[in-house]
């Protein structure tokens, strides 16, 4: 059976490789995507995930437009790496009749959980974490309800923004505390398993030779992508981030996990939003989180591929 998702997300790039791998690939279920000031402002995220959904033909897919601001800070967005729209490079399609839902992300998050039977719908986060925060604040119940969460963010080591803090988890650190610590299980695909999930020159030819509109609209969002990980991080392959909590959803088998407990520091001067990962003992079996550190890199692209091929 598939498994069902909410794809709570700031598209972004790699988010809108996350969102057309999950629609494209049949072990997913998509049923909402979810938006949230992140990689831009919400509105233009919004609008790049309409744009995304609309190239995808996504009309049985729910969207939501979410948090304008993270709970407490004000929001810094990344135009260094995403550009101006938060999705630089390609011309964006048209939404069709791609539209919005009314309610608010956390509002649509909070109904379709607990509309669902219990460990029916799994959350996954690509993006800043508050939304999800906000759902947990509306309706505690929903962290009894879901199968898990899946996120793109933090570290086990060294963050990219800061020396301590990932972008995800650093944009909103009271809400990815909050997620942390609610009662349900997160799995978290932090910067030691996602730098691995580099768009090289191969990969790159293989999304090309699809042949197809999704091909040329993905292997454009990764020229740009690539050419500002070059100039601002040094990365000479654009690392996909958030492909890789829903890859691995597809297929758990091709990552590498720690299991220990997660907690997110939010008042240090020098380590405010790390994600502390414990791993100095063996977790015990009540342990809630885990941490992806390894992948199949050819394993990895092959679902991927196969996704953006069946979208063709």
């Amino acid at each position: 059976m598939a498994t069902t998702i909410i794809l709570d997300c700031d598209p972004g790039h790699d988010d809108a490789f996350a969102m057309l791998t999950a629609y494209g690939h049949p072990a997913i279920d998509l049923v909402a995507v979810t938006t949230v000031c992140g990689n831009q402002t919400v509105d233009l995220v919004t609008r790049n995930a309409l744009a995304v959904g609309g190239l995808a033909g996504m009309t049985d897919v729910l969207f939501a437009r979410g948090a304008e601001h993270p709970l407490v800070r004000e929001h810094r967005a990344a135009p260094d790496i995403h550009g101006d729209t938060g999705l630089d490079g390609p011309p964006l399609p048209d939404p069709g009749a791609v539209t919005l839902d009314p309610r608010s992300a956390d509002q649509l998050i909070v109904d379709l959980v607990m509309a669902a039977e219990p460990g029916e719908i799994t959350l996954v986060a690509t993006a800043p974490l508050t939304n999800l925060a906000l759902a947990l604040q509306r309706e505690p119940l929903i962290a009894e309800r879901v199968e898990g969460v899946a996120i793109m963010g933090g570290a086990v080591g060294q963050g990219n923004i800061t020396p301590s803090a990932e972008f995800n988890i650093l944009v909103d650190p009271e809400a990815a505390a909050a997620v942390f610590d609610a009662g349900w299980s997160v799995t978290m695909m932090g910067l030691e398993v996602s730098h691995q999930a580099l768009a090289t020159p191969e990969i790159r030819s293989r999304i090309a030779g699809l042949g197809t509109d999704i091909g040329v609209f993905a292997d454009q969002m990764l020229e740009f992508f690539q050419a500002r990980y070059l100039e601002h991080q040094g990365f000479e392959s654009a690392p996909v981030h958030d492909l890789c909590p829903v890859v691995g959803l597809i297929d758990p088998t091709i990552f590498e996990f720690v299991r220990g407990p997660i907690a997110v520091e939010t008042a240090g001067r020098l380590t405010d939003g790390r994600t502390v990962v414990d791993l100095r003992l063996p977790a015990g079996d009540d342990c809630r989180h885990r941490a992806g550190v390894g992948l199949d890199f050819d394993r990895f692209w092959d679902v991927v591929i196969d996704a953006l091929s069946r979208l063709g």
